[in-house]
C-alpha cells in the first residue's frame, strides 16, 4: 500500500483509498468499520501525543506509575466530525474533521488499513489530504469551513 500525503487541512480533510479491484459489501463493511472505529476513538481525544505514558514507559510497563495529574492537565485532542465513506469504482473516500486531535490519529489509521491491506482486500494507495480532479467534490455540509474561502 502506497501512502501519500497532500495538502492536510486538518479541519477539511479528505482520505481517498484505491484498491487493487472494487471493493464488495463484505469489504466496503470492513473498511468502514475501520473508519468508524477510529474516529469514535478520535472523538473520545484517544489520540493525544502530550499524554503518551505508557508509550514513553518502555518495554517493561509493570509496576508503571501512571500519573493522572499529568493526564488531567494535557490538552483535549477530539476529533470534531466525519462524513460518510463514499465509494467510486476502485477508489474511496471520507471526509475527516480532525480537530485538535494530534498527527498520532493519522499513523493509527495507516497502521489499522496497512493490517487490512494485508488481511482482507488489497489497497493500492492511501492519499491523505487535497483532492481527486477525476472524482470533484462538494462542499461536506458539516465543515464549518467554505471551500470558496
Amino acid at each position: 500500500m502506497d501512502v501519500r500525503f497532500r495538502e492536510v487541512d486538518p479541519f477539511n480533510c479528505w482520505i481517498w483509498l484505491r484498491f487493487a479491484d472494487q471493493p464488495g459489501n463484505a469489504e466496503q463493511g470492513y473498511v468502514e468499520t475501520a473508519f468508524d472505529s477510529w474516529f469514535f476513538l478520535g472523538k473520545l481525544g484517544a489520540f493525544n501525543a502530550e499524554n503518551l505514558q505508557t508509550h514513553e514507559g518502555g518495554v517493561d510497563l509493570g509496576w508503571l506509575a501512571y500519573d493522572t495529574e499529568a493526564a488531567e492537565s494535557s490538552l483535549p485532542a477530539l476529533m470534531h466530525n466525519m462524513g460518510p465513506m463514499e465509494y467510486q469504482d476502485d477508489w474511496a473516500r471520507c471526509w475527516v474533521d480532525l480537530g485538535t486531535s494530534d498527527a498520532l490519529a493519522l499513523d493509527v489509521l495507516i497502521n489499522a488499513l496497512r493490517q487490512l491491506d494485508n488481511d482482507v482486500l488489497e489497497i493500492t494507495e492511501l492519499v491523505i489530504g487535497g483532492l481527486n480532479e477525476d472524482w470533484p467534490i462538494e462542499e461536506e455540509p458539516d465543515s464549518p469551513f467554505s471551500l470558496d474561502s
